[in-house]
């Protein structure tokens, strides 16, 4: 079963450019991670200031693995990116679930 991971960032208005750029300068090394499935950075349209990060892993077990491995800490160090940090670790809330039920285009279910 698929599990998803979200997490809720506050990044201040003045800072939203610096923070999306620094996700276009991730490495992508995420992608080629054994047992991730899809990612994508979420745009606060109105009424929030956070940003969702969404990741979605085959399994528990392959998130364990990426969060404990290097390529985590690049991702999170900025991935070698010389732009400061734009949002605080602290200001961040990391939430997990379980895909139960999930469709596509003309009803395609994954």
């Amino acid at each position: 079963m698929s599990v998803v991971k979200i997490n809720s960032v506050t990044v201040p208005v003045d800072k939203r450019e610096r923070f999306e750029e620094r996700f276009r300068g991730r490495a992508g090394a995420v992608e080629t991670t054994p047992g991730f499935e899809w990612f994508e950075l979420l745009r606060p349209a109105e009424g929030t200031d956070r940003y969702l990060v969404y990741t979605r892993w085959e399994s528990q077990e392959a998130y364990d693995a990426w969060q404990s491995g290097q390529d985590f800490d690049r991702a999170h160090d900025g991935g070698g990116d010389t732009l400061a940090p734009a949002a605080e670790r602290s200001q961040n809330h990391l939430e997990s679930y379980e895909v139960v039920q999930s469709s596509g285009p003309h009803g395609e279910e994954s």
